[in-house]
């Protein structure tokens, strides 16, 4: 692992994620959950890149290689799997959102719908 992915520690929380918003921080946050999740529930500002899809898209992110950028989910757990396998990809800036979107919509925007 570069020294530059370990600054970027490999988790953030969701405050930290809404703070970043708050503050205009320019970063890439990408959904990986399916499209009829999607449509059932989003956070602004999410980019749709579904897991089931990803390897196929991943040129479309490598623009953002050196971008600093956050994958969420439904709970994390394919989005800690996209992370990863981003990170494996040499994308130094990546972190998964722990609790994904239902910890979103419980500590940060009870409008957005949990399933």
């Amino acid at each position: 692992m570069s020294t530059e992915s370990q600054n970027f520690p490999i988790e953030v929380d969701v405050h930290h994620v809404k703070s970043l918003q708050d503050s205009g921080a320019e970063f890439l946050f990408i959904d990986c959950r399916e499209e009829d999740e999607y449509e059932t529930a989003k956070i602004p500002g999410t980019t749709l890149i579904p897991m089931s899809q990803m390897q196929d898209r991943v040129e479309e992110l490598k623009e953002h290689q050196d971008q600093h950028t956050i994958v969420h989910c439904h709970h994390g757990g394919r989005s800690m799997r996209v992370t990863q396998w981003l990170r494996g990809q040499e994308f130094t800036k990546v972190q998964n959102m722990a609790g994904g979107i239902d910890v979103w919509s419980q500590e940060i925007d009870e409008s957005v719908p949990r399933y």
